[in-house]
């Protein structure tokens, strides 16, 4: 018998269990589907897509997408210890505060900007200038890249020269410009939500860690949640709260898990042969940034030669180097049309073939830059598949569903072509590899419609307000939270992980009955 009960070791789940069991009376069992993150390339942040479709990724794919022709996207998600935190690109960034402020306006009572901004600070240990704007003393160590690759300076560089202004802090006072993406980094190797939190956690008498252990419901006595049911080495477990149980096991998991346990829509539960215990929008509401990249190929030595043994050697003993490229290393975040109050679209640049959703082999030097959407009004969703609680859920992203956001993809496809022709960035073309066809609207929505796929981002799927309240309890049910990027009323204008790990650190405090950090 524990007091809390959470389900998935992620980005979220980490966090909570560091910080519920800071209080030696409370007992705590957390529960990952997948195995310890004992690999290699989880720690050299370069490696990172070469866990894609083993067994530290859950390897979702979409259903076929309307709005990219009825073609179906690559869906990576952590599988492990760590979670997305263990396997994503290491960027840090909180979003924009315009993003909050919405979400409390909307009825999310105490997540406006002013509010999960000490959570933020509070998470953070950053290694660079002292600022107002960063944390220090925190468990999550955020620092600068340690690989300025040259290809990167002269995104950077092509960028200014398109009238774009260089900003030094995307998590400062503005959000507009480009530059180098801070890192959730240590010593040039990834700080995971494993490595920040769980570690220092684990010799802790009364946290329990349970690895390849599924969750396949949420158990109840009437209307609490009591308990959930595991599926181990082909057994089925019973574990117990005696408090809550916190699903934290990602948007496109806890929607899944709420409905296999009965809460959803009740006409999408009952063919499936679950009984119906309350009616709410699970999996609905689904919102994702879609990515669209050019691709050039290049004389100038890439990330392709990055694995030498001086290189290794170089990431062993200095932690830096090609290795501890985070391969996203700069970008930047933009405007496209006039009379927006905030960017819409977020650029990100590698130093490497970083193509065909990041599974293809990487045969030549090249580059890759791209912008992903950040203000979708396009809306998925995620449904059951099965009742079987192993079988993969149904996953539609309705892509370019909206006529909005198939024209912000146009603009951002031109403010790219543009950067790629100023000068800084012309000398390292050798030839293109992949771009549009042809520069009017109807080719590059074609070339769009081809080549987007995720920025790994998905959220919203058990939002604030129509699934869960403001203290992240689910609606019709006690003992219930869930704790994860899926409560986001809305994506936030950035990368998600850290807007997770606030949620997390918030939600602790609210669990515990806490007040906010002064």
């Amino acid at each position: 018998m524990y007091d809390y009960i959470i389900v998935g070791a992620g980005s979220a789940g980490c966090v909570l269990a560091a910080r519920l069991t800071e209080d030696e009376h409370t007992r705590v069992l957390l529960v990952e589907a997948g195995p310890a993150d004992d690999a290699q390339e989880i720690h050299v942040p370069a490696a990172f897509s070469k866990l894609f479709q083993t067994k530290y990724d859950w390897s979702y794919l979409s259903d076929c997408e309307p709005g990219l022709d009825g073609r179906r996207r690559f869906l990576p998600r952590g599988r492990m210890l760590g979670g997305s935190s263990s396997m994503n690109a290491m960027i840090y960034i909180r979003g924009n505060r315009r993003d909050y402020d919405a979400w409390a306006a909307a009825g999310a009572e105490q997540w406006g900007w002013d509010d999960v901004l000490p959570y933020f600070l509070r998470a953070e240990d950053f290694r660079g200038e002292t600022s107002p704007w960063h944390g220090t003393g925190g468990p999550l160590t955020v620092s600068e890249g340690r690989s300025q690759h040259p290809l990167m300076t002269a995104y950077v560089a092509a960028a200014q020269e398109a009238g774009h202004p260089y900003t030094a802090d995307f998590n400062g006072p503005e959000q507009d410009g480009v530059g180098h993406y801070h890192l959730t980094q240590r010593d040039g190797l990834r700080c995971s939500t494993a490595v920040a939190y769980l570690r220092p956690a684990l010799d802790r008498p009364n946290l329990d860690v349970l690895t390849g252990a599924q969750c396949t419901r949420v158990l109840f006595d009437g209307d609490r949640a009591t308990g959930v049911e595991l599926e181990r080495g082909g057994e089925l477990l019973q574990r117990h709260a005696e408090r809550e149980v916190v699903l934290a096991a990602g948007a496109y998991n806890s929607p899944q898990l709420l409905m296999l346990s009965g809460i959803g829509v009740a006409d999408e539960l009952t063919p499936h042969g679950i009984t119906p215990r309350v009616e709410l929008p699970v999996g609905e509401n689904l919102q994702d940034h879609a990515h669209i990249g050019l691709l050039y190929l290049t004389d100038t030595e890439s990330l392709l030669t990055a694995q030498t043994p001086d290189n290794v050697r170089l990431l062993e003993t200095e932690g830096r180097g090609p290795l501890s490229s985070n391969v996203g290393e700069v970008g930047g975040f933009h405007r496209t049309r006039e009379g927006l109050d905030a960017p819409d679209v977020q650029v990100h640049a590698t130093p490497v073939m970083f193509h065909e959703e990041g599974i293809s082999p990487v045969t030549d030097h090249a580059f890759m830059f791209g912008a992903a959407l950040l203000t979708p009004t396009s809306r998925g969703k995620v449904s059951l598949r099965s009742a079987i609680p192993s079988a993969k859920p149904h996953i539609l992203h309705n892509y370019l569903a909206t006529e909005e956001d198939r024209a912000t993809v146009v603009r951002a496809l031109r403010l790219l072509l543009d950067i790629a022709d100023q000068p800084s960035l012309r000398k390292h073309r050798r030839a293109d590899f992949r771009v549009p066809r042809s520069t009017d609207d109807a080719g590059l929505l074609e070339f769009a419609r081809r080549e987007l796929h995720t920025l790994y981002h998905p959220a919203s799927t058990c939002a604030i307000g129509p699934v869960v309240d403001s203290r992240l309890r689910v609606h019709g049910v006690s003992g219930l939270r869930v704790v994860d990027a899926s409560v986001m009323p809305t994506v936030v204008r950035g990368n998600t992980n850290a807007p997770t790990i606030m949620i997390a650190e918030k939600a602790a405090d609210l669990i515990r009955g806490l007040p906010a950090p002064a």
